[in-house]
């Protein structure tokens, strides 16, 4: 007997699973299954009221309505009303249970059909709201998923920190990183122009795009493939910087490509603070021939790069320049107080809370310990 009866609380589950997953993808026959057991629910409903002559909430109408906008796309949703409205004009007018009261709560319950319609008719993916909802979560941690930097080799470490504007999760700064060989390590930095939710789909588009190339073109190269995706778009905004760096983690050498993007900085041991690199480039998606002037350095033992967004250093009262000071004189402190670690989020954390997105990037080649450098030693005086 249990086992009969656990066969079939498992048939059950099993069955509840796959219309749960068959709405995930918003088929018609999710959609229809889902039509039905609303019907069946209201009809219950009815039926219940007329046996035992009580009185049907119209709350349990809206009730049933809100659910609707929530699981439903906007035919089925419509049909739903359609029922909910017989419904509620059975259980009021043709039972004799119309009262001042209630007629009210018809009134807020017409109003509420009204919005719920107009509500899904909104929805330009053509999915219920919850899915819409699911889908942009996902579109949002697939963004950040491909913002992660691989695991470095011994010696290397990357940090990373974003603020967006305003609260919302859906950031026009993203992230893209490559590691192959254990060797050699790529990253581009992603300002795509836009504020708050609009711009979360070109950035995730564009990310996608970059995500691609990255690692299977040489810098110059991916930029100006970089461009010219963006200048495919049909939207006149589809407008990006970024600043791309390719370093070899045996030497230490790396190459740094602007795109319109804020110059990247350089901690030199020697001198304690921050130099302004000199790569300089055209702004993505503007024009046709954009071109590219990339800098080259190496890496040593104890120092840094540092990437940021536009976001990080303009304000309403500083010009470019200024910013650019202003983030020195941050980072400079910061590094003095605790090193690299830690170092983007305490830094974003002094920047006045603005309308713009704030992304900062540290790669760090960290300093040799005993047992090295006495190898190191041992290697200049063999050679």
């Amino acid at each position: 007997m249990s086992s009969a009866l656990g066969s079939v609380a498992r048939g059950i589950t099993s069955y509840v699973q796959q219309r749960v997953e068959g709405w995930r993808t918003g088929s018609r026959g999710s959609q229809v299954f889902l039509l039905l057991v609303f019907v069946a629910l209201v009809g219950a409903a009815v039926g219940v009221g007329e046996v035992a002559r009580v009185v049907v909430p119209v709350s349990l109408w809206f009730l049933v309505l809100m659910l609707g906008l929530m699981l439903l796309r906007f035919v089925p949703l419509l049909l739903l009303v359609v029922v909910l409205v017989a419904a509620a004009y059975w259980t009021s007018v043709e039972t004799g249970f119309a009262t001042p009261s209630r007629g009210s709560a018809l009134v807020i319950l017409a109003v509420g059909v009204l919005l719920a319609i107009y509500q899904s008719s909104r929805q330009r993916s053509g999915l219920p709201m919850a899915l819409s909802e699911a889908v942009l979560t996902q579109l949002r941690d697939r963004l950040q998923r491909q913002g992660v930097v691989p695991p470095l080799p011994s010696g290397w470490r990357s940090e990373s920190a974003t603020i967006t504007a305003n609260g919302p999760s859906y950031a026009g700064d993203f992230l893209v990183a490559d590691l192959r060989e254990g060797r050699w390590l790529e990253m581009a930095l992603v300002d795509v122009c836009g504020k708050g939710t609009s711009v979360g789909p070109q950035a995730l588009q564009f990310a996608g795009a970059l995500g691609g190339l990255i690692g299977a073109l040489p810098p110059a190269e991916l930029m100006a493939a970089a461009n010219h995706f963006l200048l495919r778009q049909e939207s006149d905004e589809s407008l990006a910087t970024a600043v791309h760096v390719k370093v070899d983690l045996v030497t230490g050498d790396y190459t740094i490509t602007s795109a319109g993007h804020p110059p990247a900085l350089h901690w030199h041991l020697g001198q304690r603070g921050w130099a302004v690199d000199n790569a300089r480039g055209m702004a993505l998606g503007v024009i046709d021939d954009a071109e590219f002037t990339p800098s080259r350095g190496r890496l040593r033992p104890g120092e840094a790069l540092m990437f940021y967004t536009d976001g990080v250093i303009e304000t309403a009262d500083r010009d470019l320049d200024e910013g650019i000071d202003w983030l020195r004189h941050a980072a400079l402190q910061a590094v003095d107080a605790r090193g690299f670690t830690g170092m983007p989020k305490r830094v974003l954390k002094k920047v006045p809370r603005g309308d713009d997105d704030r992304a900062m990037l540290v790669l760090e080649r960290q300093p040799l310990t005993s047992p090295e450098l006495d190898s190191e030693r041992a290697r200049s005086l063999g050679a």
